[in-house]
């Protein structure tokens, strides 16, 4: 009868440890990606009919694809945001070639196009040995082919009204006057991050 009590209050103290100890790490977990999203907000980017000096090099690209934006930085510095359009399938990462799906993870930018079917474009370096190795598991192509590109040729007119579904094949697309300028600003192996 007397250990009853000392277990009972033994397992509240463990109890109250473990809660106490959970939500430590909760709160952790949420500061530090509350910080790193302060940390990303803009302070002054450009408005997006604003020019770029000339001087500017993007050398990092962050794409939110569930805010259907790309953040545009010079070093540390957010210079610009551009609204984007996804793959036709924009939830989850490009797996499949023919998935409809915008590739999500850390790559880099290493080709550039003037004269595509869609304006122009910038390569990106999907798919990574990983993907083709994921791919390769399925029997089956991981795809490739991922820019971020402007609006088909002959179709320019339409500019951001192209925002009002996505319709990309796994690509990000933007309008041809933003192409013009990312394709003028963003530097050969830029960075570009593509988060959920």
């Amino acid at each position: 009868m007397f250990r009853s009590p000392i277990i009972l209050k033994i397992l509240a103290i463990f109890l109250i440890g473990l809660v106490s100890i959970w939500g430590y790490f909760y709160y952790q977990t949420h500061i530090r990606i509350d910080q790193i999203i302060l940390k990303e907000q803009p302070t002054q980017p450009l408005l997006m009919n604003e020019k770029m000096l000339t001087s500017t090099n993007i050398d990092r690209l962050v794409v939110f694809k569930s805010k259907r934006q790309m953040w545009a930085y010079e070093g540390e510095t957010l210079v610009k945001i551009y609204p984007i359009s996804l793959g036709f399938s924009p939830i989850g990462h490009k797996q499949f070639e023919g998935d409809g799906k915008t590739p999500e993870g850390v790559y880099k930018i290493n080709e550039r196009n003037p004269n595509s079917a869609y304006h122009k474009n910038l390569g990106i370096s999907y798919p990574n040995e990983e993907d083709k190795a994921y791919a390769a598991l399925h029997n089956k192509s991981a795809g490739g082919l991922i820019k971020i590109h402007g609006l088909r040729n002959g179709s320019g007119s339409i500019g951001r009204l192209h925002l009002l579904k996505d319709w990309t094949h796994g690509c990000i697309a933007v309008t041809n006057e933003e192409m013009d300028e990312l394709y003028e600003h963003v530097v050969h192996n830029a960075i570009i991050d593509i988060r959920p």
